[in-house]
């Protein structure tokens, strides 16, 4: 059977979306040098190279429907100059994480939940090269002596690759998307926060409150604190520091900094610990760290104990309680030999709120805790619950209901609120006192 014959013999193109893709792309790449189209943007080479291709098709393919002929042109300069079978994914809103686990199998996720997509590689070989075509991007490379690489599409998306022999059953790629944007009004309306607790995390970060989300993979974490950084006032100057730009601040002065990692030699990386050492000397109102996960953490602490109040922070951890022991843990990692009672002193006198934000089993994110650090100096944490979601049994439905409850804002805290000149919520301020726990 020919080309022609192969590939209209299957209406639904899955032939053309095979040897027909392939045999065009060779033809595309022996007639265009794809280097010309270096300086154009996205838009205007992909229009280019449709035009070449649609050529291609009529001079020489079979007969197809307008929708056939589209889709192959489309596959064609998907396997190009982008990731191939990925693309429509990528181009997929609904989509925010594709997971490749070998040339069979891809998942997605969609409104936190994990689905299984109806497309796959033609073989391995196609998979490499997709692989290839990410690491190359930011001069990486993947073999077997570098078997894992991290890596950042043009588009903001962030990439991990780990093949074999630390992949068992193949190739893999996980894709994490570009975290949308929402606002605390939004989020508010998604459920994810209440009125009265939007307006506390706004009034806190307005008073130069020191703020903590933690949260596990995929909570939400980055989405909340972009959110809270709309209260930032648009007069101060923030240096964000990342280690994958995904903070897309709103304010007229922000100093956008990110992490790079080494080269192909294993020379020239730039640590977050580098950037937020960096960032003290470039005169911050504010200082914004996407994640601390090392050493970085005892730097972050020491510049809020030194006037840089107001400063926002992630965190990976299950709950409030395990999130200021990780910071402890994370804080011990630096060189310097520093006592926990030291640590203990530093962290009381540095965070002043904890948001926890979990995804739940429907696959919605909400605020499960927020709670203000009511330790003081080198004594054991203790932190005192102001908000709880109080989560009821699951139902037929599978969906996840409850409601949020509130309790009493310490006084030192509700304190710094009114002197700052921020109202404390009626809901934060009634009778009663929040209850102090241990954390541990």
């Amino acid at each position: 059977m020919g080309l022609r014959d192969r590939i209209a013999s299957d209406r639904n193109g899955v032939a053309a979306g095979g040897d027909g893709v392939s045999y065009y792309r060779r033809r595309l790449l022996e007639e265009v040098d794809l280097s010309e189209f270096a300086t154009l943007s996205e838009p205007q080479r992909r229009a280019r190279l449709e035009r070449v291709v649609g050529r291609m098709v009529s001079r020489e393919g079979p007969v197809l429907t307008t929708a056939e002929r589209t889709r192959l042109i489309r596959q064609v300069i998907d396997e190009a100059i982008g990731l191939g079978v990925l693309e429509p994914l990528l181009a997929d809103p609904t989509v925010t994480e594709i997971m490749v686990n070998g040339t069979d199998e891809i998942f997605v996720e969609r409104d936190g939940r994990l689905q299984r997509a109806d497309i796959s590689f033609g073989d391995e070989a196609q998979l490499y090269q997709t692989i290839d075509r990410i690491v190359s991007q930011v001069n990486r490379r993947v073999d077997e002596s570098s078997p894992m690489v991290d890596a950042r599409l043009p588009s903001g998306e962030r990439v991990n690759v780990i093949i074999p022999p630390l992949a068992l059953h193949g190739p893999t790629i996980t894709i994490r998307r570009f975290p949308r944007l929402f606002t605390l009004e939004q989020l508010v309306g998604l459920g994810s926060i209440d009125r009265p607790t939007e307006r506390l995390l706004r009034a806190c970060v307005r008073a130069r409150l020191n703020v903590v989300i933690s949260g596990g993979t995929g909570a939400g974490k980055t989405t909340l604190l972009n959110a809270l950084s709309a209260a930032v006032p648009a007069s101060e100057r923030i240096i964000t520091v990342e280690d994958n730009a995904e903070l897309r601040l709103q304010q007229p002065h922000v100093v956008s900094l990110e992490a790079r990692p080494p080269n192909v030699e294993g020379r020239g990386e730039v640590s977050i610990r580098d950037l937020v050492r960096n960032s003290l000397r470039m005169r911050p109102d504010r200082i914004i760290v996407g994640e601390v996960r090392g050493a970085e953490t005892l730097d972050m602490l020491q510049a809020l104990n030194t006037g840089h109040e107001g400063s926002l922070v992630t965190v990976h951890a299950n709950s409030a309680d395990d999130a200021i022991h990780r910071l402890e843990t994370l804080a011990t990692m630096s060189d310097l030999q520093i006592p926990f009672e030291a640590l203990r002193d530093q962290i009381n006198n540095a965070i002043d709120v904890i948001v926890q934000i979990d995804r739940y089993a429907d696959g919605r994110r909400r605020l499960a805790e927020v709670s203000v650090v009511a330790s003081s100096r080198r004594e054991s944490f203790r932190l005192a619950p102001v908000l709880t979601f109080a989560a009821e049994p699951i139902g037929p439905d599978r969906r996840v209901t409850g409601r949020f409850a509130h309790a009493r804002l310490p006084e030192p805290i509700a304190r710094r609120l009114v002197l700052a000149g921020e109202a404390v919520p009626p809901e934060f301020a009634a009778a009663g006192s929040a209850g102090e726990r241990d954390a541990g």
